[in-house]
């Protein structure tokens, strides 16, 4: 038996998931983006990575700008789903819509419920120094990533994970879920957890003005903030040059020892901060490609004594 379905989906994180159901033999009716956005320096107008693939998939593809158009859940009901797969979507879906598939809709998300609900699971649990996360299918309901829990699986975020490798590693095993998850949901043998609100923490999405560095925070904390924005948007911090400062994002640093006022070079690209320091191992200055230190420093006058903004 194969179920009917809906898929929803915009980024390669969701991508990976509508081709392992698709893999799997289920019918999948109809695929759900986000609309193509201009993008890139000509603007042109770009398709979704779902969209792309669901193209090379040869399922039908909708693109709403909002599915609390009366017009888009009525024509969403229509295509008599057993359930709607959700997977970094981008839309908030009402209760109508939810309420449509026979057995609901399902989502994926990248956390361990109800640690980091919300939009930026996967570079908050980093920021914060968490050593585990995961992802796991929820029932969906109205609230924000509330929904009951049908399966886990625990991921590992190790010392020098960035938001780039730890999105790779759930992207891929949340994939693997769906098969599994599927199979049992046909059988009937899938059993929804409840969730406790007890311990929620909410993963509000990233702003512009947090990226910023601000070298009195302790190194340690820094680093993880330094990995769990890289490389995407990147943390950063102004480099005094001639001309100006200039805006460089750091893509991995270490904490070390070190002592000094907070933003002073103490030596090469080890950088004092409110406590210890931290060596500067991947930086990209505004405009130029992603380098390692050496390479940065053969381009770049950073005399010790120098403070970064």
């Amino acid at each position: 038996m194969t179920l009917r379905l809906a898929f929803m989906g915009t980024p390669d994180f969701a991508a990976r998931s509508l081709a392992e159901i698709a893999a799997a033999g289920h019918e999948v009716a109809r695929v759900y983006t986000q609309p193509p956005r201009r993008r890139g320096r000509g603007q042109s107008e770009q398709k979704t990575p779902v969209h792309q693939l669901a193209e090379i998939l040869g399922i039908p593809v909708s693109t709403p700008e909002s599915f609390r158009d009366p017009a888009v859940i009525e024509d969403f009901a229509s295509l008599d789903l057993d359930l709607a797969a959700v997977v970094a979507y981008g839309q908030i879906l009402p209760q109508a819509a939810l309420d449509a598939p026979r057995l609901g809709c399902l989502n994926l998300h990248a956390s361990l419920l109800p640690r980091w609900r919300g939009a930026a699971p996967i570079q908050r649990a980093i920021m914060a120094g968490d050593t585990l996360t995961g992802v796991q299918l929820q029932q969906m309901e109205a609230g924000l990533d509330t929904g009951p829990i049908l399966l886990s699986e625990t991921v590992r975020i190790a010392p020098t994970e960035t938001a780039s490798s730890l999105h790779d590693k759930l992207r891929d095993a949340g994939a693997l879920m769906w098969p599994r998850a599927l199979s049992a949901l046909e059988r009937g043998s899938l059993e929804a957890v409840p969730q406790s609100d007890e311990g929620a923490t909410y993963a509000k999405k990233i702003s512009a003005s947090e990226a910023r560095i601000d070298w009195a925070r302790a190194a340690g904390d820094l680093s993880a903030h330094i990995r769990g924005l890289s490389p995407y948007p990147g943390a950063w911090f102004e480099l005094p040059t001639e001309k100006g400062p200039v805006r460089t994002k750091v893509l991995m640093a270490e904490a070390v020892d070190g002592a000094g006022a907070p933003g002073t070079v103490l030596e090469g690209l080890t950088v004092a901060c409110g406590e210890g320091a931290l060596s500067l191992t991947r930086l990209q200055r505004e405009g130029k490609g992603a380098m390692d230190a050496a390479t940065f420093l053969n381009g770049n006058q950073i005399p010790a004594g120098m403070v970064l903004g």
